[in-house]
């Protein structure tokens, strides 16, 4: 999405310290582990030691898990027409300052996608909209049988308590439902609003566009300086706010929540050197560029020497931020099986829901999983904890409409919502109960209305899911290139 800062290479030194803490090091994860900062490791990945949960994941357990097992299913599974399309407001007012910063850059413009391309399932009026409905209904014998109307079905749903319900009445009890629904977001989903359109992610991939300065830097400035815990920083600068930051003296909410934003922030970084505009056409009526890896970006970026130490803090936070997203895929796991996929292209969605089951059986498998219990406790204080973590992802997802490139928009967009995605399933009091009651054995009109993902919520999910894949895949290929 942006640039961070702009600093010099010291090459030489950063290479050994990397190789030596990425092949050296044997530590524990450490998920919400204590800082180690002594002169002789703050500039390396064994900076973390211990673990709250006595978790054994190790960072060479995670790239070879990734590497082999997850990151070549997500690729297949990504270029499927499910996940392919995403429905997205890129027309919003930034709410919080004036938007003087457009993007003029040729490649910050998002390319519109072919009505015709569209697959027919996505197209249908009203398809995904009711809340009580899964999308598995589509394939349903319910579906076929023309006796079944929609309005039999919803209100058989009811129970039929009242047949004389006006039509009004049952609006109503929709609007309530979908509010109650939303109370367990944690981000702004504009899916259903005036201004929503579908763009094919495979025709506007993430990249480097360009898009940098005070425009870029603000917007990640408000993330940090604004919704992060921590120290109240009054010179109003990244760097200054990292200098105060002490995350000895930040509970394991705050930390977390820090965690997260800099491993998504990582994630974007890597993204963008890896595929790095190296070299461009001049002729504007037909932009074209060739991108590929950048490694002298990918140190000045996260060099320990351009980044006052604080580089391999980030890259580490990649891992954090991908293990929170595994679990939520692992969690949320008897709920994504029951989702047929569905386009109306029937051999695909088939195909799709295959490749799902499949990719969810691996995720299962990886035997260290984040713990999300470790947050949020019952307490006065953990419930507190709770409300601000919601109320400040939800804020960031906002500011994701201030960011001027219409391209980073996008993948901010989707990125952000599908973190919070995986947020909510981690922290759903109705997935736990749909779970812990067994319902998701019973027929999907009983356990569905219970917990409920829409489906740019489960489109972004994966892709953001992807996306870290993608990022600690491309970090081994930055250090073949570095050594």
């Amino acid at each position: 999405m942006s640039r961070w800062r702009y600093l010099s290479d010291k090459a030489p030194l950063f290479v050994v310290l990397l190789l030596v803490c990425l092949y050296g090091s044997q530590l524990s994860c450490g998920y919400f582990a204590s800082y180690d900062l002594t002169e002789n490791n703050k500039n390396c990945f064994c900076e973390l030691e211990g673990s709250i949960n006595d978790c054994g994941c190790e960072v060479d357990t995670v790239d070879h898990f990734n590497n082999i097992k997850i990151y070549p299913r997500l690729k297949s599974i990504l270029v499927k027409n499910y996940f392919r399309f995403f429905k997205v407001n890129l027309h919003h007012q930034c709410p919080f300052w004036s938007d003087d910063s457009k993007c003029a850059m040729r490649f910050c413009q998002v390319q519109n996608c072919e009505e015709q391309t569209i697959p027919p399932g996505l197209k249908e009026q009203g398809y995904n909209h009711n809340f009580m409905r899964p999308a598995a209904y589509k394939y349903s014998p319910e579906a076929q049988d023309p006796e079944c109307s929609d309005a039999n079905d919803f209100n058989s749903i009811l129970g039929l308590i009242d047949t004389s319900i006006s039509d009004q009445a049952h609006k109503e009890f929709e609007l309530w439902a979908k509010h109650d629904q939303a109370e367990e977001d944690f981000c702004i989903i504009d899916e259903n609003e005036e201004g929503c359109q579908y763009v094919d992610l495979l025709l506007n991939p993430e990249r480097y566009t360009g898009y940098k300065g005070d425009s870029a830097h603000r917007v990640w400035s408000s993330i940090y300086l604004e919704n992060c815990f921590g120290v109240q920083n009054k010179s109003n600068t990244f760097s200054d706010y990292l200098a105060q930051m002490d995350l000895h003296k930040m509970c394991l909410e705050q930390r977390a929540f820090y965690r997260i934003i800099s491993g998504l922030h990582t994630s974007i970084n890597i993204h963008l050197c890896s595929k790095y505009l190296l070299s461009e056409t001049k002729d504007f009526l037909a932009p074209q560029g060739i991108w590929g890896p950048n490694v002298e970006e990918f140190k000045r970026r996260f060099s320990p020497e351009t980044t006052n130490g604080e580089g391999p803090h980030w890259l580490r936070n990649l891992y954090f931020i991908y293990l929170v997203e595994l679990r939520a895929l692992s969690k949320a796991a008897p709920y994504l099986r029951r989702e047929d996929y569905y386009t109306g292209i029937v051999e695909e969605d088939q195909e799709t829901k295959m490749a799902i089951n499949d990719l969810l059986s691996v995720i299962e498998s990886f035997p260290n999983h984040f713990d999300e219990n470790a947050l949020f406790s019952h307490s006065p204080q953990g419930i507190r904890f709770k409300y601000e973590f919601k109320e400040k992802f939800r804020n960031i997802s906002r500011i994701m409409d201030c960011v001027g490139c219409d391209k980073c928009k996008l993948w901010g967009k989707l990125q952000t919502q599908g973190l919070g995605t995986a947020l909510k399933i981690l922290y759903s009091e109705k997935l736990n109960i749909a779970t812990e009651s067994g319902l998701w054995d019973k027929p999907h009109i009983e356990a569905d209305p219970i917990f409920r993902l829409k489906r740019s919520e489960i489109v972004a999910l994966f892709n953001a899911f992807g996306r870290l894949s993608n990022s600690i895949f491309e970090m081994e290929n930055f250090r073949k290139s570095l050594r």
